[in-house]
């Protein structure tokens, strides 16, 4: 049989237009001081009040739709989003993504959710579908896509509670990450590590999810490595790359993993670490956690920021609390880091709008109107007018305009 080469081709980021630094977030909440340095963060990106995960998915793949021919824009077949920032329990968002950004309608359209794991579970099945089909040239468009719930003041989430979508354009040319077919570990089990009971809740056992995390990244890695002959966690891998709710989280569990696998000494680790992954965690430090777009965003930081020379393999690891894993492995080809530099992710980042702490504490407060279960809402910018300005007015970028019977309607700024 001849392999077939599947992966993503074209990679698209939107990290948000405004942010707050999460030093200020400790020292107005009073939190803790000796965990800050726990976090390895330095800003996180936040939603405006006419954000959801709709338009945060719309503005990450715009401008890669935009870039197609109209004859590639025809053959996108697929609009898969993961998100855990579902708008209805019957209606996906993918509709809508699929609407605003023009695609065919001869088209599936879907939406995937296991916590932070949809974006891996809706890649994977975008690269089968792509790898099953014998029509020449069809695409799917893949967006892992969310927006935090209401602020969750005084507690150890809010300082990593990010904004931003990731999209990715599978298919048969992959020129930013080409899958290892079959290469795949994996490892799940019902746990009440974290969760969104409600729209406007996030609730959980933050040492619970860590222990999970820590459980299933071994796991997966293991499964991996019996079904993929000769693989060894030091020499298979020239970078890793994992989910990231927050960096000091991955710093641990890297930690971890290659203690119980390789019992290398702390000194070997803390330089795997650096060569090997750090690199990936780069724009989390900035962005915050992007949920099921956190796998996505660090494996964007590692081919803007690492050491590349390609072809070079990445193995990646997604979690998803309640819980799902995978550890996965694919190869970074040449052109990589020049094809996602036209992206000025870099610039992207950095030119946020820093809020002060008073449009950080409205613009949370008016975050609930955009939520799930809002019957009529007109998203009126006016009270927070200056900020809106100043972010969104005039850049072309999919914002909420008004919900009608549970209806949304966006319009661009």
């Amino acid at each position: 049989m001849i392999r077939v080469a599947v992966g993503i081709e074209a990679i698209g980021v939107y990290a948000g237009r405004a942010s707050v630094g999460v030093r200020e977030i400790f020292d107005r909440r009073s939190l803790d001081p000796s965990r800050f340095d726990n976090l390895m963060m330095e800003r996180k990106s936040v939603g405006l009040p006419c954000e959801d995960a709709v338009t945060n998915a719309v503005n990450a793949a715009k401008p890669l739709v935009d870039a197609l021919t109209e004859a590639e824009r025809g053959a996108v077949e697929a609009v898969i989003v993961g998100t855990e920032s579902g708008l209805d329990f019957g209606k996906p968002i993918s509709t809508y993504v699929q609407e605003y950004l023009g695609l065919p309608r001869t088209c599936r359209s879907f939406e995937v959710k296991h916590a932070c794991y949809g974006g891996t579970a809706a890649l994977q099945t975008a690269v089968a579908l792509i790898a099953a089909t014998p029509v020449d040239g069809v695409k799917a468009l893949v967006i892992a896509a969310d927006a935090a719930s209401a602020t969750d003041r005084d507690s150890y989430w809010e300082p990593s509670q990010g904004a931003g979508a990731v999209a990715m354009l599978v298919g048969k040319d992959p020129h930013i990450l080409e899958l290892d077919p079959g290469a795949s570990g994996l490892y799940s089990h019902e746990v009440m590590d974290t969760l969104r009971p409600r729209a406007d809740l996030e609730a959980g056992d933050s040492d619970l999810s860590l222990l999970s995390y820590l459980h299933c990244l071994e796991q997966a890695y293991r499964m991996y490595e019996r079904r993929v002959d000769g693989c060894d966690l030091r020499s298979t891998f020239a970078h890793l790359v994992f989910h990231t709710p927050f960096a000091g989280m991955v710093k641990g569990a890297h930690r971890t993993l290659m203690r119980k696998v390789t019992g290398a000494s702390p000194a070997d680790i803390e330089a795997d670490f650096t060569h090997r992954l750090a690199p990936s965690l780069r724009y989390g430090r900035q962005v915050g956690n992007v949920y099921s777009a956190s796998l996505y965003l660090a494996l964007c930081s590692l081919i803007d920021n690492g050491a590349l020379a390609p072809p070079q393999r990445a193995g990646l690891f997604s979690y998803g609390s309640g819980c799902a894993s995978e550890f996965f492995s694919g190869v970074l080809p040449p052109g990589a880091r020049a094809r996602l530099a036209a992206q000025r992710l870099p610039e992207a980042i950095a030119a946020r709008h820093s809020l002060d702490w008073d449009d950080y504490e409205q613009v949370s407060d008016l975050a609930v109107h955009r939520m799930a279960g809002v019957r009529d809402h007109v998203f009126d910018p006016e009270p927070y007018d200056a900020l809106y300005r100043k972010c969104l007015d005039g850049r072309g970028l999919l914002v909420l305009d008004r919900i009608k019977d549970f209806h949304r309607a966006y319009r661009w700024s």
